[in-house]
């Protein structure tokens, strides 16, 4: 299997790869041998002083993938590419008061969603000819209602069906569509969660495996989806939540 997983000679995209998850899969990658480009909101990455994030050995763009234009002029620093992971996303803290904010419902869709097609549009070219693999960052909120997230939970629904619906459509071009659906993940997006043993510990009574993730756990299913281990796989949502949605 080690042939499998090895990812020399390709060449990784993975937007919204500054912090989190995403940071974890450009870090996989990278470690098994992929070129990797990550994009970040941030101008630069010492910007990120400070945080978690780690950017050596791989290259970095600034990005606000919810802006059509700075998507569609994108430059990558190597030619072609093989790999497209979209991990770019915002969840704001829950809140009953934000139920019917309509602003923050578009901006979840804009974001979570709209971003999301707007990449894979982009590099659609790129990864028809080096019939090239797709990776989208999903949520257990595919699966399950968010009842004080709305625009968050509607966008992740919706990567659910976007995730079949370009499998199918781009199948003819050679690209394998996939997606992941991480549930509870310490990340500094949700610290604040766990640090509130009244947040954090009804979490772990409705996880089966009783404990969250971690990215490093994340990103080990993207280089699955991302192998020839999964050659044969496209149009799945593959939840990665330690049983939380059973």
């Amino acid at each position: 299997m080690g042939s499998e997983l090895s990812f020399a000679g390709h060449k990784v995209l993975v937007v919204g790869g500054s912090s989190g998850i995403g940071n974890a899969i450009a870090v996989a990658f990278r470690d098994h041998g992929a070129e990797v480009c990550i994009t970040g909101t941030r101008s630069q990455p010492e910007d990120y002083a400070g945080e978690d994030a780690v950017f050596s050995g791989m290259h970095y763009r600034q990005l606000d993938a919810a802006n059509a234009a700075a998507v569609k002029s994108l430059s990558l620093p190597f030619d072609g590419l093989s790999i497209l992971v979209n991990s770019q996303g915002c969840a704001p803290e829950d809140s009953t008061a934000a139920v019917l904010d309509l602003d923050e419902f578009r901006r979840g869709l804009e974001v979570n969603l709209i971003s999301v097609m707007q990449v894979c549009a982009r590099f659609h070219g790129e990864l028809a000819a080096s019939k090239g693999s797709v990776v989208l960052i999903g949520s257990s909120a595919c699966f399950v209602a968010v009842p004080h997230r709305l625009g968050y939970s509607a966008a992740k629904g919706g990567l659910l069906t976007l995730t079949k619906s370009l499998a199918s459509a781009w199948a003819a071009d050679g690209i394998r569509v996939n997606g992941i659906a991480p549930g509870y993940v310490a990340t500094r997006m949700t610290r604040v969660r766990r640090s509130d043993p009244s947040r954090y510990q009804p979490t772990l009574n409705r996880i089966p495996m009783a404990r969250w993730g971690n990215p490093q756990e994340i990103a080990t299913v993207a280089l699955f989806l991302a192998s020839p281990l999964a050659s044969y796989v496209t149009g799945q949502m593959i939840a990665a939540d330690g049983g939380l949605t059973l």
